[in-house]
């Protein structure tokens, strides 16, 4: 069966309901996300019933705090993808609003997932809030289970070597740092962008490094500067290259964009969607008093990234 996105949790659809989820925000699906989505498939193989992700759009924190910089992690169709790849059948994509967030902890159980979705079991993280004011915990979750007819497993933290518990936070404050190998230890794989292809002023491709420019749109955004990459095409495959993440100082750019050197391709990739991954951070950003000098260090930066993503080329 392929993932289907169910939107909102009203008028769902008889075949939509009675799944076994996993509930959580779920941005990055980490290592902690996914232990908490093994729970619910446990219990979605028991039940022999569809696994499901229940999930917010926006986030919550769009509407509490509206006015912080960006900080998700991945795109909807970024965290779908993934979910397939762990067999998820359905992800409930809850509309986060003002009526969501007026819901106590026993309204949310009930009318939402009980009633909108007639959830048979529901798998949470051990630090789990919901509700308005975030009053629920793990232990009311399980109540409101025994109450309405749902069951309910709690999953354990997940934690590196030095018993630092894996989040979102924690990926986030590694990319900030410029870590994008921490980033992946945490997520399990290496922190993506994806976007659309836009024309800039093709000044790589005069001087013979095409670059293909991506906007950053809702992400948050990670150390300024040039990173060794992978970027997957829409087609699959897979390209190693080194990209620049920032402003271009240089040429006077002004919004922040990854610019991404794909090494031994030339192809037109305009309006197309690709996704990038940082795979390590190789020096911050830097404005060259010339072209000749901006152009030594980019071939400096490829000699550096090929040997990091490309060693067989």
């Amino acid at each position: 069966m392929r993932l289907k996105i169910v939107h909102g949790w009203k008028d769902v659809a008889p075949d939509e309901k009675g799944a076994a989820v996993a509930l959580g925000n779920f941005d990055g699906v980490h290592r902690g996300h996914q232990q908490v989505i093994a729970e619910a498939a446990k219990a979605a193989r028991e039940l022999k019933v569809p696994l499901g992700v229940v999930t917010f759009d926006p986030h919550p924190r769009r509407l509490f705090r509206p006015t912080e910089p960006a900080f998700r992690l991945m795109t909807i169709e970024q965290q779908a993808r993934l979910l397939s790849g762990l067999g998820v059948d359905f992800l409930y994509l809850l509309p986060f609003d003002f009526e969501m967030a007026t819901l106590d902890d026993r309204a949310f159980a009930e009318r939402v997932l009980h009633q909108g979705l007639g959830i048979r079991h529901v798998a949470v993280g051990f630090d789990i809030s919901f509700g308005k004011g975030r009053t629920g915990s793990p232990q009311a979750m399980k109540a409101y289970g025994e109450e309405l007819g749902f069951s309910v497993s709690v999953a354990e933290p997940v934690a590196n070597r030095d018993g630092e518990k894996f989040s979102s936070t924690g990926v986030r404050e590694a990319l900030r740092a410029g870590k994008p190998e921490e980033a992946a230890r945490i997520l399990g794989r290496p922190f993506a962008i994806e976007g659309v292809v836009r024309r800039g002023q093709q000044l790589g491709r005069q001087l013979g490094f095409p670059t293909a420019n991506v906007e950053i749109v809702d992400y948050v955004v990670p150390k300024l500067g040039v990173y060794a990459t992978r970027t997957r095409l829409p087609d699959g495959r897979v390209i190693p290259g080194v990209a620049n993440l920032g402003n271009n100082p240089t040429t006077g750019e002004v919004e922040t964009r990854l610019e991404t050197w794909l090494f031994d391709f030339d192809e037109d990739l305009y309006g197309q969607v690709i996704e990038t991954q940082l795979i390590a951070f190789l020096r911050p950003e830097l404005k060259f008093e010339s072209i000749e000098l901006m152009i030594e260090q980019i071939r400096c930066d490829e000699t550096q990234a090929r040997a990091i993503v490309a060693p067989g080329f």
